[in-house]
């Protein structure tokens, strides 16, 4: 092979991998464990943790006040 040929392929092989092939996608980090669940997505069958009592109930069993969940009407009261 002549020189000429080994700077053709590297030149190709340089655009490949420049232009051509996909980089990984980079992941966006979850949110933090220590944010509370109702700033996530919440679905119906989700459990939450009562702000009061520390129970943990499901998402349609609770009471949504102030962007806290609470188990019952007593917890909401006592906040």
């Amino acid at each position: 092979m002549s020189p000429q040929w080994i700077v053709v392929i590297g030149l190709i092989v340089v655009v490949y991998f420049i232009f051509i092939k996909k980089r990984p996608a980079v992941r966006q980090n979850k949110k933090d464990s220590t944010q509370k669940k109702s700033e996530e997505e919440v679905q119906s069958n989700d459990m939450v943790e009562c702000e009061k009592c520390g129970i943990y109930c499901e998402v349609d069993d609770t009471i949504l006040s102030n962007n806290k969940y609470y188990c019952s009407q007593e917890c909401l009261k006592k906040s």
